[in-house]
């Protein structure tokens, strides 16, 4: 051989030294070879998928077992414990819904609205006050309402009302004075109501004893008093000369005025000293409104037992309803 090529041949480590593998010989071994791969993995070792769903698992299992807390503490809040004590043998609960057993899972009871009650309204015995100042409700009613729409009040079906001329200043108020005037069954008058003007008038010194005093639920004097519907009795004081003190009782020879109409309320107070008005300010002008009594026959009750009978009878509940119903709108 060459001796230089030998001498190249003794410097390969590869081709003297047979522990070295030959790449040669290797590369030719892995091409000739079929190839064979394998995706099974040793023994004691997890596959990825199966560690995703044991994750899935266990926050599965952690979730149901976090909402059955959950449900439990709000059945327990709301309705109070599930297990009852068991009725007696034979009988039911008070809402006729069996007391259901261990085993089963508790229904909520349908719950059954009570019938509604009857729309009835409870009429006051004759003579007593109506601190509500509902009207007593005596018989069907009409209503009347005044031409400007104003004030209204409602009266029974069988009795009627007519229109007057009512007192005025100018010829421009004319139209807006009114009375309604209020005839019974008979046709005989029993009421009236002034809407829209005054009429001149005068008071004094009296005792008044109050029968009967409600308040008018519908009217409100332009200052925002109150009013009230009322059944009294006045005796005028004497007229004291110059330098005499005040009488404070009637004379011997006074009669009982009566009359019934609607005030501010102020003036059906026991210490009322002054005959006072039944003119209400009102913002389209002045109400008045009072129960007509023969003024011939004054004391119209001949003594004041006469006139508490007379509140215990249908015409005193009549006109009474009719003055409570007074609205201004």
């Amino acid at each position: 051989m060459d001796p230089i090529k030998n001498t190249i041949s003794a410097a390969d480590p590869l081709h003297k030294d047979p522990s070295a593998p030959d790449g040669e010989e290797a590369l030719r071994h892995i091409l000739s070879e079929p190839a064979a791969f394998s995706d099974r993995l040793p023994a004691g070792e997890t596959s990825l998928a199966e560690r995703r769903l044991r994750r899935a698992r266990l926050a599965g299992v952690v979730t149901l077992a976090a909402a059955a807390v959950t449900v439990g503490v709000l059945a327990a809040t709301n309705l109070g414990p599930l297990t009852s004590a068991p009725g007696p043998a034979g009988t039911v609960t008070a809402s006729e819904t069996p007391v259901p057993s261990a085993s089963e899972m508790p229904t909520p009871a349908a719950s059954v609205a009570p019938p509604l009650a009857e729309n009835t309204t409870t009429v006051p015995p004759h003579g007593e006050p109506s601190p509500t100042g509902t009207p007593p409700q005596t018989a069907p009613r009409q209503t009347f309402v005044f031409p400007d729409g104003h004030i209204s009040f409602a009266y029974p079906d069988d009795w009627s009302v007519r229109t007057e001329q009512g007192p005025y200043l100018t010829e421009e108020a004319k139209a807006g004075s009114v009375y309604a005037v209020v005839l019974d069954g008979s046709g005989s008058e029993v009421a009236r109501v002034l809407s829209g003007m005054y009429g001149d008038g005068a008071a004094g010194s009296v005792k008044r004893t109050v029968l009967d005093h409600a308040p008018v639920p519908g009217i409100t004097d332009a200052s925002g008093i109150p009013a009230e519907f009322g059944f009294a009795s006045d005796q005028v004081l004497p007229v004291p000369y110059p330098g005499m003190p005040e009488p404070t009782e009637p004379a011997d020879s006074s009669s009982l005025y009566y009359f019934m109409d609607v005030r501010l309320a102020q003036e059906f107070l026991p210490a009322q000293s002054q005959s006072g008005t039944n003119q209400i300010p009102l913002p389209n002008g002045v109400m008045s409104a009072y129960v007509v009594f023969d003024f011939e026959k004054q004391p119209v009750f001949a003594t004041p037992d006469a006139a508490k009978a007379w509140m215990a009878s249908e015409q005193y509940a009549q006109l009474k309803a009719l003055l409570l119903s007074l609205t201004y709108s």
